[in-house]
């Protein structure tokens, strides 16, 4: 019983993890936070790109049709030729429909044409509600005109059928997806365990006060480094055994995957030191790395597609670094694109990167207005106990000086 109790009390001393408030915030969490977040299991208003090179009043009646499905949702028509590729950076399209030049022409004639579709495979599962709504437009407009319309019959042999071909992950390999999303979350959950506590340890060996009154954010940023290095190193490690020993497609540059870490570690690095600054000790410090890794991971596209969630989760998923990270990866490792082809996210993250750092200085720099004050306090109450101490022991000498009567 005497260790019961003593575990009792030290579980609400404040020395350690808080867990009897971190379990009741885990559970409210994951019951009503992500319950309303998760609540959608299909694609919504899938983004889809249309190349019409037909141009023509079938190719648009085509276009509305898509536009009208509720499971997709047509961001953009072009009618020029684009590599569709290019289509698919930062996530702008799940699928790209292709309307060939006579299209129209051949379907009226009844000469067997194709419709091409290109599929972003780099999530397996983001696709599927869109390959069937496709089938069944395709499906319909066949029945049409073979005389009966409104009919799915798949004996109904029409001229206009899909011609698809899926990117980026052909063999739908979770080395690709699931495996790596691993790799990056655990990664980025212990750098944030070993960083997250460096502010309280500083603390505690009373280096902290050093730092704030002759140093600047950066001493602490610094610090960062060899953990940092430590897991960029480990980043590509473990690509490479997954390259090697399953078949993970790095279809980008090493050199640009490489500059984007340094970057993403520095500010997960200072959002560890942000969230870790009050707590009394490096224990407390970990339990809040649940606040800003892990909801990266659900939203960030590895776990589940992102067209699965309404267009105010992706934007709010934006605030963890690993939805970041994961946008990162699916552009350079698994679709190969260049510094130059995602600009635009990058720019983005470098504003989300600068929103961090000024955090952090206003962090420190209140920090440092703080201890001013303590320490000048603690002197000026130093300087009345001495002023206290004088008058006392002045006292005495007064009355020894006084003649007696």
């Amino acid at each position: 019983m005497n260790s019961l109790k003593d575990e009792i009390r030290f579980l609400f001393s404040g020395q350690g993890m808080p867990y009897e408030k971190v379990c009741i915030m885990v559970a409210m969490v994951v019951t009503v936070l992500l319950g309303i977040m998760l609540s959608s299991n299909f694609s919504h208003d899938a983004n889809i790109v249309v190349i019409d090179l037909d141009n023509s009043a079938y190719s648009h009646e085509m276009t509305n049709r898509i536009n009208a499905s509720e499971y997709m949702k047509v961001t953009a028509v072009l009618n020029t030729p684009v590599d569709p590729k290019e289509l698919f950076y930062r996530d702008r399209a799940i699928a790209v429909v292709y309307f060939p030049r006579n299209l129209e022409k051949d379907r009226y004639t009844g000469t067997a044409t194709n419709i091409g579709v290109f599929y972003d495979n780099t999530n397996t599962a983001q696709t599927a509600d869109v390959k069937l709504a496709l089938n069944e437009i395709v499906g319909l407009d066949n029945a049409a005109a073979a005389g009966d319309p409104g009919s799915t019959n798949d004996s109904d042999a029409g001229t206009v059928s899909l011609a698809d071909r899926v990117l980026f992950n052909p063999n739908g390999s979770n080395y690709n997806v699931e495996t790596q999303g691993f790799l990056f979350f655990f990664g980025s959950m212990f750098f944030t365990f070993a960083t997250i506590g460096m502010v309280p340890r500083l603390r505690l060996t009373h280096q902290l006060d050093k730092i704030l009154l002759e140093g600047t954010p950066w001493d602490l940023v610094l610090r960062l480094i060899p953990y940092g290095a430590c897991l960029i190193v480990s980043f590509v490690l473990g690509m490479g055994v997954l390259h090697t020993l399953g078949d993970m497609t790095f279809s980008g540059n090493l050199l640009t995957f490489l500059i984007i870490q340094c970057f993403y570690v520095m500010t997960v690095g200072m959002m560890s030191l942000i969230f870790g600054w009050t707590a009394a000790n490096p224990g407390i410090a970990s339990s809040r790395m649940i606040l800003f890794i892990p909801g990266g991971f659900i939203f960030g596209g590895p776990t589940g597609p992102i067209s699965f969630y309404p267009d105010w989760v992706v934007a709010v998923s934006h605030v963890f670094p690993l939805t970041w990270e994961f946008h990162f990866v699916r552009d350079i490792i698994a679709r190969g694109a260049g510094l130059a082809d995602i600009s635009r996210e990058l720019g983005a993250f470098f504003v989300f990167m600068g929103i961090v750092a000024v955090l952090l200085c206003w962090r420190f720099y209140g920090s440092r207005k703080a201890l001013l004050k303590r320490l000048a306090d603690e002197k000026k109450l130093q300087q009345l106990q001495e002023l206290a101490a004088e008058k006392k022991g002045a006292r005495p000498a007064d009355v020894s000086g006084v003649p007696e009567a």
